[in-house]
């Protein structure tokens, strides 16, 4: 299955609810800093939205749960890995996205056979404190060529006015987060983002 070139990445079904009747066709619910209940309550919740938009619903790190809600796509850190039961989310079939940050972890991320892979930060991130420098548009060209057919998503500071450069580097898809969710009217934010990517729809 062909993913959707826009990939922006909420914190609750909150901000789902009120996205997607806006285009979204990809959609990452990354939840920190909450009890494994309530992240349960809002992965089902999540679920439910998505289905009814025919939006395909990535969760972050939350495999255990993926699985018990019924979800078909799961996202993984490199720390994540560590720790993740592989057979199970294998044999529960669910899609898999991982996150790299340098050679050795591109090289981890490979052996998995995953379903895309993400290339961060390419510019400087305010989401989070990050180890790693900005990787730059030369490295998405590097790292395309590498990976061939496997979709690659670049993430990290990438704001609308970004994106375009971004795809020309070699992203297939691009990942935005505070460029809509600290924007003054998010909501319009993403609209430009959905009609700004369409014609990376292939």
């Amino acid at each position: 299955m062909k993913l959707d070139p826009f990939y922006p990445i909420f914190d609750s079904a909150d901000w789902l609810e009120r996205m997607l009747p806006l285009g979204v066709k990809l959609v990452q619910l990354r939840i920190k800093d909450k009890g494994e209940a309530e992240i349960g309550r809002e992965i089902a919740r999540a679920k439910l939205l998505c289905d009814k938009a025919g939006c395909d619903l990535v969760i972050n790190d939350y495999w255990h749960l993926a699985i018990e809600e019924g979800c078909d796509f799961l996202h993984l850190g490199q720390e994540d890995l560590d720790t993740a039961d592989m057979a199970a989310i294998r044999s529960a079939g669910l899609r898999l996205g991982v996150s790299s940050h340098d050679e050795a972890e591109l090289e981890r991320a490979l052996a998995l056979a995953p379903d895309y892979i993400a290339l961060g930060p390419v510019y400087p991130t305010i989401l989070k404190a990050m180890r790693w420098d900005p990787q730059g548009l030369h490295r998405l060209g590097e790292w395309k060529r590498r990976l061939g057919d496997i979709p690659l998503v670049g993430i990290g500071g990438i704001s609308l006015e970004r994106a375009e450069g971004v795809f020309e580097a070699g992203a297939d898809i691009v990942a935005a987060v505070t460029d809509i969710t600290l924007n003054a009217d998010p909501e319009a934010r993403l609209r430009a983002w959905v009609a700004a990517t369409r014609s990376h729809l292939g």
